[in-house]
């Protein structure tokens, strides 16, 4: 832990202030604001995973403008996978104008080329977290893979700083806003405060959770059926259900019981539980 100094410069006359007092009464009566600094291993961790990001991120990118050069010469894209078997021989045998032909094939090359340092990246992640004790207890949670553990251990760092699971979803951003004053409530979406890559890989994990998973919430039993928000989507789809789901979590008070509130903080549980690696034997696991 890294303590900030105290300033030495006296305090304004007639008012209080906490840096009046010498640096030592400060740190004896735990008054010093703590900052927890990575170590030197987790910084070079979190330098692989961010860099792979960062790669993900442009082949995404170039394979979106690849999409946009088809849609503007008109070409159906009948597969799912445009960069799968059958999408690349469909990029194969178009025929377009030069100029666009010439756009596809630079982009094409340009994603081999991530294709290549991307999985040269996860390689090294691979390697450098076999042993990790966090790692393995990870892997051994549904919904996590390789990729979404390495994110979590990386950003996450020593897990044992954090007193509660409570305390880890928070700095995550991932517990919803709730502004108090006197009888108004107000509540929102997540917070999003901390690291973008923890938050996105705690939410994907939630997302392709298997119904027969323990890591549910008791309004979640299996038994019981979907959410109600789940029977009212409709024609409009799951985008629809998401809106009302976050209307009806503002509208409740702060003791109410609707289903769209008990949903958003069942996805914040199951969220903590995926990001809090345990095993049955010693509980919570630290990582390095």
């Amino acid at each position: 832990m890294v303590r900030a100094e105290a300033s030495r410069e006296p305090a304004p006359t007639g008012r209080f202030s906490p840096t009046s007092q010498p640096a030592s009464d400060l740190l004896r009566m735990g008054r010093l604001p703590e900052a927890w600094v990575a170590p030197p291993p987790v910084r070079e961790l979190r330098e692989t995973v961010r860099h792979r990001a960062a790669l993900v991120a442009i082949r995404s990118a170039c394979k979106a403008q690849i999409h946009a050069v088809l849609a503007k010469n008109g070409v159906a894209v009948p597969m799912t996978d445009l960069f799968g078997q059958a999408g690349t021989e469909l990029l194969g045998q178009v025929q377009l104008p030069s100029p666009f032909h010439a756009r596809i094939t630079s982009l094409r090359r340009i994603i081999d080329l991530l294709d290549f340092e991307i999985d040269a990246a996860a390689s090294q992640l691979t390697g450098r977290l076999a042993r990790d004790p966090g790692y393995q207890a990870l892997l051994a949670l549904p919904g996590i893979g390789k990729t979404l553990a390495a994110v979590l251990v990386a950003e996450i760092g020593d897990i044992t700083r954090f007193p509660t699971p409570g305390h880890l979803a928070s700095w995550a951003g991932l517990t919803p806003r709730h502004r108090e004053s006197d009888t108004t409530v107000h509540r929102g979406h997540i917070t999003k405060q901390g690291f973008t890559l923890v938050r996105w890989a705690a939410i994907e994990a939630v997302q392709i959770l298997p119904a027969t998973t323990p890591i549910l919430a008791p309004d979640q039993d299996p038994r019981r059926g979907p959410p109600r928000h789940q029977h009212r989507q409709g024609r409009r789809g799951p985008q629809a259900a998401h809106v009302r789901l976050l209307r009806a979590t503002r509208r409740a008070g702060p003791r109410a019981t609707h289903s769209g509130v008990s949903r958003v903080h069942t996805i914040r549980r199951v969220a903590v539980q995926v990001m809090t690696p345990t095993t049955p034997e010693t509980g919570p696991t630290p990582t390095p």
